[in-house]
Parts: structure tokens; sequence; C-alpha cells
């Protein structure tokens, strides 16, 4: 049974998305603040946290961010919730680790759809328990990467789920060109409902980890103007 944390400081709002998960037999608990959200976060190392944006003590930007930092075992999957319904938000929320994003007025329905998408996600290819290329090692069964680098030992690459399994997708089939559909439905989920952008944001965030801090070391994610991205290691 997964367990899903709640951080929403609207007490009236907080109690709806509890009725709606506990629905569905979901293990749920509560955090009224960002604070104390990311308390709970560590104690319980839940399997999805619904979380504000606007949140007192600590907004929910810098609750996502410390969580995506934190190097728990079980990494979450983060739906962000707002009232706020700019791109710019969508954006900024994605940036800092963000799976998915649902605006404020929601439909129960809706969210429970987009729990279970998110919680059903796994990697799809378990031809191979490893993928070994020039320059990585992709540990499937343990979800771990090691990059190979020069003169040196192997280092870690800390990768949030989401960020594993779009690096993983990619790696089992080097040269082929995905779109941004194709991973959507191949990572995500066919019932993804959200911005097919959210896409670049991991892609954008693959760069900067494999390459540690600087895209352009191991440029391993090719993009194919106007059709989509490709796994590279040569």
């Amino acid at each position: 049974m997964a367990t899903i944390l709640i951080i929403e400081d609207e007490v009236n709002i907080a109690s709806l998305l509890q009725t709606c998960v506990e629905s569905e037999g979901y293990c749920c608990h509560v955090a009224y603040d960002g604070k104390t959200g990311l308390a709970a976060f560590r104690r319980l190392e839940p399997d999805l946290i619904i979380l504000d944006l606007m949140l007192p003590e600590m907004d929910g930007l810098e609750v996502c961010t410390q969580i995506r930092q934190s190097g728990v075992r079980k990494d979450p999957y983060v739906m962000m919730l707002t009232a706020k319904g700019e791109e710019i938000d969508r954006i900024i929320g994605y940036s800092t680790g963000a799976d998915d994003y649902l605006p404020k007025p929601f439909s129960p329905t809706e969210l429970l759809v987009r729990i279970r998408a998110l919680l059903r996600r796994t990697m799809r290819h378990q031809e191979t328990l490893k993928i070994e290329t020039p320059h990585l090692q992709i540990d499937l069964e343990r979800r771990s990467v090691f990059l190979k680098a020069l003169e040196s030992d192997a280092i870690a690459v800390h990768l949030s789920a989401l960020e594993f399994d779009v690096l993983a997708t990619l790696a089992n089939r080097p040269g082929r060109v995905w779109t941004r559909t194709q991973l959507l439905d191949h990572v995500w989920g066919g019932d993804f409902t959200g911005d097919d952008r959210i896409v670049d944001s991991y892609i954008k965030r693959l760069r900067h980890k494999l390459g540690q801090g600087n895209a352009e070391s191991y440029p391993f994610i090719k993009t194919v103007s106007g059709v989509g991205y490709a796994f590279e290691d040569t």
C-alpha cells in the first residue's frame, strides 16, 4: 500500500485531499506547513507527496528542492498543487524537481487519475538489469548511476526517480530518437495529462547532473532538431 504525504496549509483542502486519497486505500499523512512537511517526509519516506506551493514557514519550492537534495533511500514522486496557473509557475515547479503540476481548483477525479499515473510509473524495459556504455554504468535493479570519469574512480550520479527512468529509457536504446510524446507514454504513462514540456526540464537536469555541473562535459543526450532526444555515448 502506497504512502502519500499531503503538505497543505488550508485545512478544508487538506481534508478533501485526504478523503480522496484514503478512498483509494492509500496510507495518508497530512502536514500543514513546509517545515513540518519536510520533517514528515524524512520520517515517513512516502511514495508520493502532494505539495502546495504557498506554505507558511517554508514555501513549496524550497520544500521540493530540499526533498530532491536529501539523498534518502526512497525518492518520492512530487505533485505540486497551487492556485497559480501561470506558465512560469509550472516551469519553476518542474525545475525544482516536481513530477506533476495540478492547479486549484481541481477535480477529485483528475487528482486520483494523476496519483495513479505517478504511482504506476515503473521501468518497462526489463531485458537487462544493467546498462553499460563507455562512460556510464546504469543498474536498473539498484536504480543507481555511475559516471566512469577519466583517470579516477567511478562517480555516483544522484538522480530523482523520474530522472533515472528517463535516462534508463534513452540509454537502453542508444541512437533511437524519442519524441516528447513517446517519452511521456513510456515513462510517465499514457494517461499523463500535464504539459509535455516537462520532458525538456528533465533532459536539462540530466545533462547538468551527468556533466557534473557542466552540461557540455559529457553530452550524452542529443537534441534532434524538430523531433526529440536520443542517447549517444562515444
